[in-house]
């Protein structure tokens, strides 16, 4: 009986250590710093090791000369503000004042100061060339424009083109700021612009920002040749012809109307690009107006609702023709569907006036046109296009 007893407790004691010894061993691996402690090398490295995020947060701090300093996402992406790009485009943008002849008999009349016409433009080159919209300056006897740094002087009106509601001024000042032209080819929707001018013939100078919603608007009823950037910044009354650049300070629009205010709507404004202000004011100062080629077709879209209450092929641009044309002359008949010029599908009456319009005088179009099942092919020669009100 001792025995047994004294058997018990010493199997009883093994046990004991051996669990003992276990836990240690385990202990001493997964804790080792628990029985050595660690360099102090060591332990700093551990405590300043960064623990796991997901993504760089943005900062704002200071930089070593006191200036903000801008971190993270933000910094890969480029400044927040766009100070930069209105310093370096707002100089160049002035206020149009106008006064015009049906004005000028009603103040004699009445004794009233002078009323006319507000607007913005903008300096394109350094001898005093602006460019704004035609519908700001048309029908004026006297053009006044103001620069940013206050100085005014007359305008001479150069030429305009009431087609795409363009205009070209002239002013005879030393030291003028000029705005870069940048290129409307290179406008993504989504991009950010500023919208600067002169709302309300009150507020000169003043910015406001949004992006670019659209491009290539047309049909819209602004003009008769439109490729018009679409736009949610601010453009007000007497924004028309002002500056719509991009984040550089570049122009990239002449800004020209808002859609749909009498419906409530906003921020639906449009802009001219750059690219056909550019063509458009070469035109001006080389010829004094905008030539253009012409065949006498006014073309119409077409839905295959339409065609078939109007017992066409298909849907698609149909033409009317003006008597005496050279398209008359040709052949071409009412109803006609263009398909192609010089070989090239058409899309839309829009880009059947545009493709028209770019061929100079003299110069030979070939029309691939449906006429019922037939389909055709016509050459015609295009002529200068008739002036649609004054140029000068």
């Amino acid at each position: 009986m001792p025995d047994s007893s004294l058997r018990r407790n010493l199997i009883f004691l093994a046990a004991s250590v051996l669990a003992g010894l276990a836990l240690a061993l385990l202990v001493m691996r997964v804790w080792p710093q628990l029985i050595h402690k660690a360099p102090p090398a060591v332990a700093r490295a551990i405590a300043a090791a960064p623990s796991p995020r997901m993504a760089e947060p943005v900062t704002h701090g200071e930089t070593a000369t006191g200036q903000p300093a801008v971190t993270g996402a933000l910094a890969e992406a480029g400044s927040d503000s766009f100070a930069a790009a209105v310093r370096a485009s707002a100089p160049a943008v002035v206020s149009i004042y106008t006064r015009r002849v049906e004005n000028m008999a009603l103040e004699q009349l009445l004794g009233s100061p002078p009323q006319g016409n507000l607007g913005s433009g903008v300096i394109v080159d350094d001898v005093g060339h602006i460019v704004t919209n035609y519908h700001v300056v048309s029908g004026s006897v006297e053009i006044a424009v103001q620069l940013a740094d206050g100085r005014t002087a007359a305008a001479k009106l150069v030429g305009s083109d009431p087609d795409t509601d363009l205009a070209v001024l002239h002013v005879d000042l030393p030291k003028l700021p000029v705005m870069k032209l940048g290129r409307s080819d290179r406008v993504a929707v989504g991009d950010i612009v500023l919208a600067i001018g002169n709302p309300f013939g009150r507020l000169a100078q003043t910015v406001t920002h949004g992006i670019v919603s659209a491009t290539g608007r047309a049909d819209l009823g602004v003009a008769t040749y439109e490729d018009f950037i679409q736009t949610d910044a601010a453009i007000n009354e007497g924004n028309s012809g002002g500056a719509l650049v991009d984040t550089r300070g570049e122009l990239i629009g002449i800004n020209t109307a808002v859609l749909g205010k009498d419906q409530g709507a906003e921020g639906l404004g449009v802009a001219i690009p750059v690219d056909l202000v550019r063509g458009v004011m070469s035109e001006i100062l080389r010829h004094g107006r905008v030539i253009r080629g012409w065949i006498g077709v006014a073309p119409a879209d077409v839905s295959a609702g339409a065609a078939r209450a109007y017992g066409l092929p298909h849907a698609g641009v149909a033409i009317n023709l003006y008597r005496d044309s050279p398209a008359a002359a040709a052949g071409l008949m009412l109803g006609d569907m263009i398909q192609t010029i010089d070989g090239q599908q058409v899309k839309s009456a829009q880009d059947v006036r545009a493709r028209i319009a770019g061929h100079r005088p003299g110069s030979n179009l070939r029309l691939g046109v449906d006429r019922g099942t037939r389909r055709l092919q016509v050459d015609v020669t295009a002529i200068e296009a008739p002036r649609r009100g004054p140029s000068q």
